[in-house]
């Protein structure tokens, strides 16, 4: 694949595939959560931030696993199918190793705690990286509408 044939896919098409991914995982993860829960599983006033065991595994794990299985297959998740983009390699523009995949997951933290700078970084970078992007050596592409 040559660089003509693609573009970087930008931050608010971004925003618009975490959207769509982050209502999808939603859907079947709170009814499982108050099932186990309770609606006291929402209470502001609960103490910790996570509510035992099965919310570990439910809001942490559950999550993680479906994200990289949908990586691994299909180099992209729901949301950005939508948009039509997928996680490829910075250098060959292939599909991007497990470690990469893993890498890519876990920076995901990185970007996000200082302020979501991590995150916001892909409106001004180039290539459209985000800081999780730059750490495992990928970006996100779509083809070039003709």
């Amino acid at each position: 694949m040559q660089e003509s044939d693609f573009e970087y896919v930008g931050f608010w098409a971004r925003v618009w595939a975490s959207l769509i991914d982050t209502v999808l995982m939603a859907i079947v993860v709170y009814p499982i959560l108050i099932k186990i829960y309770g609606l006291a599983y929402f209470d502001v006033g609960r103490s910790g931030l996570i509510a035992g065991p099965m919310d570990f595994l439910i809001s942490w794990v559950f999550p993680a696993v479906v994200v990289l299985l949908f990586w691994s297959a299909k180099q992209s998740t729901p949301g950005k199918m939508a948009i039509r983009a997928k996680i490829v390699d910075a250098e060959t523009f292939t599909k991007p190793s497990k470690g990469q995949m893993i890498g890519r997951y876990l920076a995901y933290y990185v970007s996000t705690m200082p302020l979501c700078l991590g995150m916001l970084w892909v409106a001004f970078d180039k290539r459209k990286q985000g800081w999780h992007d730059k750490l495992a050596g990928t970006v996100v592409i779509r083809e070039r509408t003709k």
